[in-house]
């Protein structure tokens, strides 16, 4: 729906399986998505990509055409391990959403309108109180939790256009989040829009975050499957290999069609 009104805003990219993947730093981040959420018109839509999602791209063609045209961050170790094999060199930063959104709204000194879309009520509720706290400069506002029929959108819709924010932040999980927005939202609903995956869990509490000493090492994958297995074990003991599989067969393949 929105790919006519997006902006494509990133001068420097690194190709992961073929797709666009922009290459900044954190500042250069931060700022960027700064100016684009004071913009007076126009919309852009932000995504991450990190191994489980390349993963679901490259067996999903609806998935792979909603991110493209569109801004696509590296989250996690498994994008720079496909960079250093596709690029020669890693990512410049790791920006994933779950540090890349509270530092987006600590950078962003003039207050905006946040709305926020999914997770469970209780959850969203409680994410809701975090962001307030972490930022009160900022208007956070409830469009919707995420138990809503998602073929029939339009009441959230309604409050959503009636909320006039400036970013929305949709937590559904990949890639259902980003398929959402891209069969139903519009310019005209916010100027920056995120899918931002488990951020709400993690804000309020629901899921902890690794400890430093493990996001340092980019071990909070192995944290996350440790605390949650059940749900997390096919995504990292089958997703990684299956991912580093691919690294290797694209790579191989890139060298026979140089070759040819």
């Amino acid at each position: 729906m929105t790919s006519a009104a997006n902006k494509t805003t990133c001068s420097q990219h690194r190709t992961v399986f073929g797709f666009p993947v922009c290459d900044m730093s954190w500042q250069e981040a931060l700022a960027l998505v700064s100016d684009l959420a004071s913009s007076p018109s126009g919309q852009t839509q932000i995504f991450f990509l990190n191994a489980n999602n390349a993963n679901i791209m490259l067996a999903d063609e609806e998935y792979r055409r909603v991110l493209e045209g569109h801004l696509v961050l590296p989250d996690g170790i498994g994008m720079d391990i496909a960079s250093k094999s596709f690029n020669g060199v890693p990512f410049a930063a790791n920006l994933n959403g779950t540090d890349f959104v509270p530092a987006l709204l600590t950078y962003m000194a003039v207050g905006k309108r946040v709305g926020l879309i999914g997770g469970h009520p209780d959850v969203l509720s409680k994410a809701a109180a975090r962001l307030r706290e972490h930022s009160p400069w900022h208007e956070i506002i409830e469009i919707a939790d995420g138990f809503f029929d998602k073929n029939d959108s339009a009441a959230v819709l309604e409050k959503l256009a009636a909320a006039k924010v400036d970013v929305l932040l949709v937590a559904m999980g990949t890639p259902l989040q980003e398929k959402w927005i891209g069969r139903n939202i519009a310019p005209e609903h916010a100027r920056v829009v995120i899918g931002v995956g488990a951020l709400f869990d993690f804000l309020a509490g629901r899921v902890p975050r690794a400890p430093e000493w493990v996001r340092r090492l980019r071990w909070e994958w192995a944290y996350r499957l440790w605390i949650e297995p059940k749900r997390l074990w096919y995504r990292y003991v089958v997703g990684i290999p299956v991912f580093l599989l691919r690294v290797v067969q694209h790579k191989i393949a890139g060298r026979r069609d140089h070759r040819s």
